[in-house]
């Protein structure tokens, strides 16, 4: 048994077991309350408007209020799962998004503006599918799962390219995809291996086991020389991967590391940590950070995204997606919000917007094209309570300045 050393870890790894034991599901309902007029009591007048009130002016009514969201939306409507999503992951062409759960099945939807369809399940694994990966094109799906397997599944049909029935020794973590023919996994006890499809048989062609617990994260750049790993234990682990060999470790840290990023055309990476700090390395100076972003809100950040090449959006277990300016550091306030704690984000192919899940059983999409224009240079005005306040306009919450402003 592997023991985690944070209270996140555990707690994430305890829902998802309680998950998978459970026999009992439930549907999360996304519907609202709408607003209902007294007209119809008994007290008044059904003509008093001129006309008759009919069942058949009520559905036009709602029909018209349907038509005017659609119209207006300009984001994906949330998608309500039965079982907890793990993982998700946007194809990198089309307009489709892969949820991985914890039933082991990964659930392919079709997404617009007006609506999301479910155009496939690939029940892949025998537990929980912790992490899913498009292929470079799309057409392939590379899932890794508790039940210590690695799948690699042809999108269009649905089946099964290939499988490593026992790939690790205990269940896989986190999977990156370093090429078209080679790949990387992490699992719950530090192990990293690399393998290459063009290879026969089940055997990786490359196995470290330097760090001490779990492998949370792993990236590389595009020209795939190195690939950099953040564990648990506050270590980043890096490998030389032409050379078959682990290049270095960095110092340890108080922190757990929890997920990492690229940013600055590549030359930077960021990592995450369970205490809400994050920290800058320069590329290939995997050794000891450059900087380090100033912890904000002493809640884990579990999992962050670029993007654009200054600027991270954060989700953390408070239920808040939070975006910051990294050059220079600067809050620039809330993205969106879950209800719970946020376990994971991707950005779709042309970074228009991001999707997260969260522990209450709903992929939500967020537009964020406005940053393509945000001024990062302007902070936001005010303390740091109202800064960490501060909602951009892809939240639905408004802020009370705004309200007051309208009133000027």
């Amino acid at each position: 048994m592997v023991i985690y050393n944070s209270v996140f870890q555990e707690g994430r790894n305890e829902m998802i077991e309680d998950s998978e034991d459970s026999d009992d599901t439930s549907d999360v309902s996304m519907s609202s309350d709408s607003d209902n007029s007294d007209s119809g009591s008994e007290d008044e007048d059904p003509t008093a408007f001129g006309r008759e009130y009919n069942d058949d002016d009520e559905d036009d009514l709602v029909l018209a209020i349907e038509n005017s969201r659609k119209l207006h939306r300009e984001h994906p409507p949330a998608i309500p799962t039965e079982e907890f999503v793990v993982n998700v992951c946007f194809h990198p062409e089309e307009e489709i998004i892969a949820l991985a759960n914890v039933e082991g099945d990964i659930l392919l939807y079709k997404y617009d503006n007006e609506g999301n369809t479910l155009i496939k399940t690939i029940e892949v694994h025998e537990k929980a599918c912790r992490d899913v990966q498009f292929s470079g094109k799309g057409n392939t799906i590379f899932s890794v799962s508790k039940d210590k397997s690695v799948a690699v599944t042809d999108v269009a049909s649905g089946k099964l390219k290939r499988i490593y029935e026992k790939a690790h020794e205990c269940p896989i973590y986190t999977t990156t995809i370093v090429n078209e023919n080679v790949f990387a996994t992490g699992d719950d006890d530090g192990a990293i291996k690399i393998w290459d499809l063009r290879q026969r048989g089940p055997n990786p062609i490359l196995s470290v086991k330097e760090n001490g617990d779990y492998i949370s994260s792993m990236i590389t750049n595009n020209d795939g020389k190195y690939l950099v790993c953040a564990s648990g234990d506050g270590v980043l682990t890096t490998l030389n991967i032409p050379a078959r060999k682990l290049h270095v470790q960095s110092e340890e840290y108080d922190d757990e590391f929890t997920s990492l990023g690229l940013f600055k055309d590549n030359s930077k990476i960021l990592t995450a940590s369970n205490t809400g700090k994050m920290y800058v390395f320069n590329w290939g100076e995997f050794g000891f950070h450059s900087d380090e972003f100033p912890n904000s809100t002493k809640k884990a950040i579990n999992c962050i995204i670029p993007i654009t090449d200054n600027i991270v959006i954060t989700g953390g277990e408070d239920g808040l997606l939070r975006a910051y300016s990294l050059f220079p550091h600067r809050r620039l306030g809330i993205v969106g919000q879950h209800d719970y704690s946020i376990e994971t984000l991707d950005i779709s192919n042309d970074g228009t917007l991001i999707a997260s899940s969260s522990h209450d059983n709903i992929v939500k999409f967020w537009n964020v094209k406005y940053f393509e224009t945000l001024n990062v240079e302007e902070p936001v005005k005010g303390g740091k309570q109202k800064q960490m306040k501060h909602n951009l306009p892809s939240s639905k919450v408004n802020n009370a300045a705004d309200f007051f402003a309208d009133l000027e």
